[in-house]
């Protein structure tokens, strides 16, 4: 999500992809307040969250690189709604892909892998989820009915322009079709437009000289 957030922007970055059994980077930038990821770095800020639902990155985002993400219109609806995007939509999409781990974590890390997702989900619960795939499957799909719904008025999910969610919704129905196993379902005909659209959205430099002028 926060990728997208950057590419939309067009401003220049860099990925550093982190191994799962190798955090010792993001230790040494947080000054061993934080192992997890993402994290990021804009010169001598180093910022990452401070729970689920902080939203630090993208805020910072937000401030630094004015993108319109949190109109104060929208301040109690977003936060209801990434909340919702987070706990019901995000649990399911990465526990399919997760089904598939042996097809994109490297060998030599699949057992660290696999012992990080036992120890926060129990034992077995990779092969639980590649058995439970059409239940999880199903369960996913009615819980992305309501953005289904919210784009029948809108081009994006609340109004003309994406904002924080449109990209939070976004980067966990990516993560869901990463593994290449998965296609958005064809009952949610203009989520898959909107999924489209979204991947391809670049911000108006324009506006953004405009505020700053």
């Amino acid at each position: 999500m926060q990728r997208r957030i950057l590419e939309y922007s067009g401003e220049p970055f860099k990925i550093t992809d982190i191994l799962p059994s190798d955090r010792s980077l993001v230790w040494r930038l947080t000054r061993k307040r934080y192992y997890q990821v993402p994290i990021l770095k804009d010169s001598k800020t180093v910022l990452f969250e401070t729970d689920e639902n902080s939203q630090i990155i993208a805020k910072y985002l937000e401030s630094r690189l004015n993108l319109g993400l949190f109109p104060r219109t929208w301040d109690g609806v977003q936060k209801i709604v990434w909340r919702y995007i987070e706990n019901e939509v995000e649990g399911l999409s990465f526990r399919l892909n997760d089904a598939y781990y042996r097809e994109f974590v490297p060998p030599d890390e699949q057992l660290m892998y696999l012992r990080f997702k036992e120890r926060k989900f129990g034992r077995g619960c990779l092969n639980q989820w590649f058995q439970q795939q059409k239940q999880l499957l199903s369960e996913l799909n009615e819980r992305i009915l309501p953005f289904e719904q919210m784009l029948g008025e809108h081009t994006f999910l609340l109004d003309e322009k994406p904002r924080f969610v449109d990209f939070d919704l976004w980067g966990m129905l990516a993560n869901f079709q990463f593994s290449g196993h998965y296609k958005l379902p064809s009952a949610h005909p203009r989520l898959k437009s909107w999924f489209a659209r979204m991947g391809k959205a670049k911000f108006n430099s324009s506006r953004r000289e405009k505020l700053h002028s």
